[in-house]
């Protein structure tokens, strides 16, 4: 007998206790949501709120218990919003205050618990607080961590450390002394031993909660306290450290006192909707990132050496002991996560094609059948996988404008990236039906006709776009000695008629490698027919859509993109990276990134809008084009396309969150129950698989690239793949994870 890979008729009611209690964290689904790139409500290429609120009915159908925003603050979008220049403001970008309020209500009456981004480590350097520490008023340069240089002039940085997105943490400014920022020079580190600052995100956090919020995740939660007197590390490649090594600026004991600070405030919110605070820490070890969520400090910390663990069944034991042991030590809920807006997209960190879908389709059913609380990073429900072949113009991860590159091998996706076979093709479908007709986006038809050969209307005669008529002012100089002097300063442009890259990049003094060649892809051209905005709202125009940068925001004096996610997550040398089986080599068609400093620069390729309905780009994402590329192939990855198809990944994550609330053995355990608060055992089974049971349930995943015998666990209720079974025996296919009840 064989079952299908989803289930049917399901419980619907939810049985977990923790939920029950009012500790909803403990084993709630939370679905990150990357604005800009998730719904576009007016046209202009760029996801907003109004967009997100639109899009809301998709998230409760679903079945995830709340929503995580990326930053939509008042920002310069140096780096994507992690940049904050008000944070009790939204950018005119992404809307306004009562769009955010607006979204906040509409998610609570559809039972989505919000939570947003807060960014305490580093500020813009738009932000009122800097512009007066370049203008010199007294006391102002206290709040950051402003030094004298070292050298007989002071022209040499003050330490050796280096900036996540490559080249020296510290930028020298007109009268000589240093600023550091960890990430780009438009981000500098706010000092944490000024009482000011602690008070100034007291009052932000009240701010945001005052509004309706349910939670924070907490930015670079580990780096906002630095070792006293700021020690060389003593060698390079420091991004690569993250993680695994001690270091200076990450980790220090003094950020403990500040999460016990916001514990306190936190829960001097009372009420059914309790509040929460979630660390985005990277530490060396399990128990030290338990430490961030001891009793009195954060409710959860994300687990990111589940997020860099290989497809082997023994490594992936090893982390899941590991984090179930230091979080059950202080009685924490333990976190898992597959992806997120600053990794490469498991289907391909899993070896993309068929094999990687089937990989990523097995690692979620693990990840939802494991004790404590998920992450789903938006697209991953519908099987999206890495987009690696974006033009070098259209991308703005600022690391990919400041690092040095080199090959790194990844594997190359086969031709055909439909999730599974019987998915259904976009064209027969129509709009999904989350889609409300009075507020979303534009399902389908919204591309305009191409226009000939040439110029299109709207661009130059090179085919720059004409920026859009935004209703902003451009950001002012800030004050009169605005960083005269980078710590780290761009080498020259390869000459373009030489270069392997057909758009030349900005490099790094210390040279360049090989590029991979890239296609500048014909601009696409369509009228913005949103209905009538309300009063107070941007102003409607045509727009012309060209994938590249955003043309609404100055680019960075260093030669950064205007764009990309919180620059907190490594990727050099952390395993997010795919590698090819076959070894490395010369390949043009490798992907590249930064040679042993700073991030690989190349996280754009995981913010690619994602596909709603419609048989070809923009996929429904807005009434016009998107701020990056999507590929032509996604028609068959949409929500519309998926809906209905009892193969596809989206119904397959659909029947497994609706399973993970009616079983009671999922999800988080009791508090104060057994010994073993985990509730779950493993057991035997052949090389290459892994079984666990817990209370009324085992859950079984085949690594191996072959099917395996065994005997049955129980009765099969979902699977990311069609399994065989009499009922005494299993056969489970290749690369697939089973659920099983009694």
């Amino acid at each position: 007998m064989t079952h299908e890979s989803t289930a049917v008729g399901l419980a619907s009611a939810y049985s977990n206790t923790t939920t029950a209690s009012g500790d909803w964290w403990r084993d709630a689904v939370i679905y990150q949501v990357y604005v800009r790139s998730f719904a576009d409500s007016d046209g202009d290429g760029i996801g907003d709120l109004r967009g997100v609120r639109s899009r809301l009915p998709h998230l409760a159908r679903l079945g995830v218990d709340a929503v995580w925003l990326t930053p939509f603050y008042v920002s310069p979008q140096a780096d994507g919003g992690y940049d904050v220049a008000d944070y009790r403001a939204v950018d005119p970008l992404f809307g306004d205050l009562a769009d955010a309020d607006e979204l906040v209500r509409a998610a609570h009456a559809l039972g989505l618990r919000v939570i947003v981004d807060v960014v305490p480590n580093h500020t813009s350097e738009q932000h009122p607080w800097f512009r007066a520490a370049l203008a010199g008023e007294p006391g102002a340069r206290e709040r950051y961590l402003f030094r004298r240089g070292r050298g007989a002039d002071g022209e040499l940085p003050p330490n050796d450390w280096e900036s996540i997105f490559g080249g020296p943490a510290w930028t020298r400014v007109a009268d000589g002394e240093w600023y550091l920022h960890l990430f780009a020079p438009e981000q500098p580190d706010l000092d944490w031993t000024h009482p000011e600052v602690m008070a100034e995100f007291d009052s932000v956090l009240r701010f945001w909660l005052d509004l309706g919020v349910d939670g924070f995740r907490i930015d670079v939660a580990h780096g906002m306290v630095k070792a006293d007197g700021l020690p060389d590390i003593g060698r390079g490649a420091q991004a690569t450290l993250i993680g695994s090594e001690p270091l200076p600026f990450f980790d220090q004991d003094g950020v403990h006192a500040i999460h016990r600070a916001w514990r306190r405030l936190l829960d001097s919110y009372e009420g059914p909707r309790r509040r929460i605070g979630v660390a985005e820490a990277w530490a060396p070890t399990s128990e030290r990132l338990a430490l961030y969520v001891r009793p009195d400090e954060l409710h959860q910390a994300f687990n990111f050496r589940f997020l860099t663990c290989p497809w082997d069944p023994e490594a992936m034991r090893t982390v899941i002991d590991e984090s179930l042991a230091a979080t059950t030590a202080v009685g924490a809920p333990t976190t898992w996560v597959l992806s997120n807006h600053d990794v490469v997209r498991h289907v391909t960190r899993y070896g993309g094609g068929p094999r990687g879908l089937a990989r990523a389709r097995a690692a979620a059913l693990l990840m939802l059948a494991l004790p404590g609380s998920a992450y789903l990073y938006q697209g991953e429900e519908l099987g999206l996988p890495e987009v690696t072949d974006l033009p070098a113009t259209a991308r703005q991860d600022p690391a990919f404008r400041r690092g040095r590159r080199q090959p790194i091998p990844t594997p190359r996706p086969e031709p055909d990236p439909q999730p599974t076979p019987g998915t259904r093709p976009a064209a027969e479908t129509g709009p999904g039906p989350e889609a409300d007709p009075q507020t979303a986006p534009q399902a389908q038809g919204s591309r305009g006709p191409e226009a000939g050969p040439g110029p299109r209307p709207g661009t130059e005669s090179g085919g720059t776009p004409t920026p859009p008529q935004a209703n902003r002012q451009p950001w002012p100089a800030a004050g009169t000695s605005a960083r005269p002097q980078a710590g780290y300063v761009a080498g020259p442009e390869p000459d373009p008629h030489t270069a392997p890259e057909a758009h030349p990049l900005p490099v790094a003094p210390q040279g360049h490698g090989t590029t991979r060649p890239e296609a500048e892809p014909e601009p696409r051209t369509a009228p913005a027919t949103w209905p009538q905005a309300r009063p107070g709202s941007r102003p409607q125009a045509t727009l012309h859509i060209t994938p590249g940068p955003n043309p609404t925001r100055p680019q960075a004096e260093t030669g950064a993109g205007p764009e990309a996610g919180s620059g907190d997550g490594p990727q050099a040398g952390s395993g997010v990276r795919p590698e090819a089986e076959t070894g490395g080599g010369g390949d043009p068609g490798l992907l590249t990134a930064p040679e042993a400093e700073g991030q690989d620069g190349l996280r754009d390729g995981c913010r690619v809008p994602i596909p709603w309905a419609g048989s070809e780009p923009p996929y429904g994402f807005g009434p016009a084009g998107s701020w990056l590329p999507q590929p032509d192939a996604w028609a068959g990855l949409s929500v519309a396309a998926q809906t209905g198809d009892p193969h596809s990944t989206l119904e397959l994550y659909r029947a497994a969150l609706e399973l993970r609330r009616a079983l009671p053995g999922l999800g988080a355990p009791e508090a104060g129950g057994p010994a073993d608060p985990r509730g779950m055992g493993w057991q035997s089974a052949p090389d290459g698989v892994l079984l666990f049971t817990r209370p009324g349930f085992a859950c079984t995943l085949n690594t191996r690239p072959d099917p395996v015998e065994l005997p049955a666990p129980g009765r099969p209720v979902l699977s990311s793949a069609p399994v065989e079974t009499d009922g005494r025996t299993v056969r489970l296919p290749a690369d697939s994870c089973t659920w099983w009840t009694p």
